[in-house]
């Protein structure tokens, strides 16, 4: 398929399978499908596979879209989606301005809407500039992988991790998977990067894509940090219910990325998360997402 958006048909395992779970097929003007999911235990779609996938679709419909790259995302997670089945994304044009470009992304699956986005495509332009700074913390090579961790560990989600999980993980305040925080906080900070090199030649909005693709995996986490919860946690579930990111700056997922995330509020079954990513000390994006999590041992 001729794309304007180009997503690269191989690449090293397993960030190979996360690119081909992008490359939607295109059915006609707006409407594309996607025909692969990543693999989970749970039989529900990752949410950020459909974050990653909805921009794609929506850059599809973009003129140019490296000189048009995506600054913007609202979205809400309407339903569970089911791994066994395709999803299928209609791409709403809502305006093409000199500036800005906007489109409205559904995604179904037989014929309900699991996902709806709006997104939001800026021309590049000059224009004024300020930052907030990157926290002080220890770099990337103080902290242990979650490559490493997955490889070791007998159990069927480690295993999958190991396997097929795109990143490269590690944790400054100390990983989620297996055990509570030591330390009971609502502020935590997680390295990450793709573990292989991004294709070159690629479009800058696929690069953003991938960001918003990585940052499902912890944004819940900080809510988990501040009730001493983690993965394993006996009773819990979580799910993500509505998720914004605003990107700021160009990013290369192959390169050490900085989470600094901080959840302010928790209430009524709900979290939420706001997040600031940095890499070389610029920061390149920020979140807003909040989640479904519910927990037994925790009133």
């Amino acid at each position: 398929m001729d794309k304007k958006i180009y997503v690269p048909e191989s690449a090293t395992e397993p960030l190979a399978s996360l690119l081909n779970t992008l490359r939607l097929e295109r059915l006609g003007d707006g409407h594309y499908r996607g025909n692969d999911n990543l693999p989970q235990l749970s039989n529900r779609v990752y949410g950020g596979q459909v974050l990653a996938q909805a921009v794609v679709a929506a850059a599809d419909t973009i003129d140019n879209c490296e000189e048009n790259p995506i600054h913007s995302k609202t979205a809400a997670f309407l339903a569970p989606g089911d791994i066994a089945k395709p999803i299928d994304f209609e791409v709403e044009i809502i305006n093409d301005g000199r500036s800005f470009s906007s489109r409205l992304v559904h995604a179904r699956q037989d014929g309900r809407i699991i996902f709806t986005a709006r997104d939001s495509f800026q021309r590049r332009q000059p224009g004024l500039e300020h930052e907030d700074t990157a926290p002080d913390v220890p770099g990337p090579e103080n902290f242990p992988s979650s490559v490493d961790l997955f490889a070791s560990v007998d159990h069927p989600a480690a295993r999958l991790m190991s396997s097929t999980n795109a990143l490269d993980l590690r944790h400054v305040d100390g990983q989620l998977y297996l055990r509570p925080p030591k330390n009971v906080h609502p502020t935590t900070h997680v390295w990450f990067k793709t573990r292989s090199p991004m294709p070159t030649g690629i479009c800058e909005t696929l690069s953003r894509a991938v960001l918003a693709y990585a940052a499902d995996q912890f944004m819940i986490e900080p809510i988990l940090s501040a009730h001493g919860l983690s993965w394993t946690s006996q009773g819990l579930s979580a799910a993500t219910l509505d998720h914004t990111t605003w990107w700021h700056r160009d990013v290369d997922p192959s390169s050490w990325i900085l989470a600094e995330l901080h959840s302010p509020s928790a209430q009524a079954g709900r979290g939420l998360t706001l997040a600031k990513f940095f890499q070389d000390g610029r920061l390149v994006a920020t979140m807003a997402q909040e989640a479904m999590v519910r927990s037994r041992s925790v009133g």
